[in-house]
């Protein structure tokens, strides 16, 4: 089993800067990606930024420029530094994990950006 542990979501307004945390413990073997999705209230969950252990990113169109997505793999974490928050961007955020073909979720970090 797999366990994700995020932390670093707050209260920050218009403008600021926040970083997500994302700690990997458990059954760690070979990571294909870690990344983060967000959730809205009323929308569906959807990916803001994902690293694969190829090195390649992936970024949401809204994110581009303002977030980045980084990897400490000998401690099997990740992190999502966003820059030019935006109220828009207020969300849970959720850290997620695949390895060998089985998708792992974290229990999700508040953000709030006020405008």
């Amino acid at each position: 089993q797999v366990q994700l542990v995020e932390s670093g979501g707050g209260l920050v307004q218009a403008g600021g800067s926040l970083r997500l945390s994302c700690v990997a413990s458990g059954s760690i073997f070979n990571i294909n990606a870690m990344g983060w999705y967000r959730q809205a209230p009323g929308k569906q969950r959807e990916l803001v930024a994902v690293l694969t252990s190829g090195g390649e990113t992936t970024y949401a169109d809204s994110v581009k420029g303002r977030f980045t997505i980084s990897r400490y793999n000998a401690k099997n974490t990740v992190y999502l530094q966003m820059n030019t928050l935006k109220p828009e961007d207020t969300a849970v955020y959720y850290c997620h994990l695949q390895q060998w073909g089985y998708n792992y979720w974290g229990q999700g970090t508040q953000v709030t950006v006020s405008s």
